[in-house]
């Protein structure tokens, strides 16, 4: 795919690596559509960004239906077609399962798996009218290599990368190919909550401009993966070939005195926070270390933050112009 001129969305784009998908972008010649849940980190990406581009920046949560149908609608208006999707938004949930709370649990699915899936088939019609085209699912090598403390996580990019395979293979007809990336540990704010985690595990920490760069070249390559070069590799065909040596080498890393000490911490963490509480006091429990999104905005809004869909009409009629409604309404 030749990027320059393209129309890209990218969620998740006002930090780490949805923040460098977006810069690198733009330096690509792209114009670029970047959703978040807060509007001042948008900004701060938008200023980040090459000059010259018709840019869009739009606020909403895409765990809201309102706001994915708001995207689509608003996206037909403007654009009236995408060359690619970029599924970057995501949480982080870590700690033992143990003090999980369902509340985490349905955060990281719906964030990490339903919002992307239920997005791509949103922007299908989009998709489709730009052919060829693509989808990018920003996953994680612990898609591939589940780790433990990461267990609702990596639950969460095993479906993504499954949903990347069986849309590839869905879509391919359509001219709608999909692109998985699966990066290691990335610098970001969300790399926060697993900081005592990075030594004992041998983590290593990608810089997100670097991680950017890797995904752009395989979509302008049309590669169906893109995966983070270096050892990781090998432990992701190991995991394939041979688990049981993965499982040996995880098992060894979890007898680290600092994994020890930071499961002591949890587990008087969890304690503290079961402890009886005063009417209104403090916020439900979550696991130790977890890193999850607030809950957002339930409208999108464009960059003067104006709701998108503010009629009450249905967002089909309200945001599609009447001469393209047919052709929407039959892409659906």
């Amino acid at each position: 795919m030749q990027l320059d001129g393209k129309r890209v969305l990218i969620t998740g784009a006002g930090s780490g690596i949805g923040r460098a998908l977006a810069i690198e972008a733009s330096r690509l010649g792209m114009t670029v559509a970047l959703c978040g849940r807060r509007a001042e980190a948008l900004h701060a990406t938008l200023s980040e960004m090459a000059p010259g581009g018709r840019h869009l920046r739009l606020q909403g949560d895409i765990t809201n239906q309102a706001v994915r149908r708001g995207l689509r609608d608003y996206l037909w208006r403007h654009w009236g077609g995408l060359d690619v999707l970029v599924n970057n938004a995501g949480v982080v949930v870590v700690g033992p399962l143990a003090y999980t709370t369902d509340a985490d649990l349905e955060r990281v699915m719906a964030t990490n798996v339903v919002a992307p899936a239920a997005l791509s088939r949103e922007l299908l019609p989009l998709l489709r009218r730009a052919a060829p085209s693509r989808i990018v699912n920003v996953g994680s090598m612990f898609g591939d290599i589940a780790y433990p403390l990461f267990a609702a996580y990596s639950a969460s990019k095993f479906a993504l990368r499954g949903l990347s395979i069986a849309l590839r293979r869905e879509f391919k007809p359509l001219g709608i190919g999909v692109t998985y990336a699966a990066p290691r540990a990335t610098k970001t704010d969300a790399a926060a909550a697993f900081d005592p985690l990075v030594e004992p595990m041998q983590m290593r920490i990608d810089d997100p401009a670097r991680v950017a760069a890797h995904i752009w070249r395989a979509v302008a390559q049309d590669a169906d993966t893109a995966y983070a070069r270096g050892a990781e590799r090998l432990f992701v065909l190991a995991q394939r070939l041979v688990p049981k040596l993965v499982d040996r080498a995880i098992s060894a890393q979890m007898l680290d005195q600092r994994i020890k000490d930071y499961l002591k911490k949890s587990h008087e963490a969890a304690k503290e926070r079961s402890a009886p509480r005063s009417a209104g006091s403090g916020q439900p429990a979550t696991a130790a270390g977890a890193v999850t999104a607030p809950q957002g905005a339930a409208r999108i809004t464009d960059a003067d933050g104006r709701p998108v869909n503010s009629s009450g009409q249905s967002p089909l009629k309200s945001a599609v112009p009447s001469a393209h409604r047919t052709d929407l309404q039959r892409a659906i």
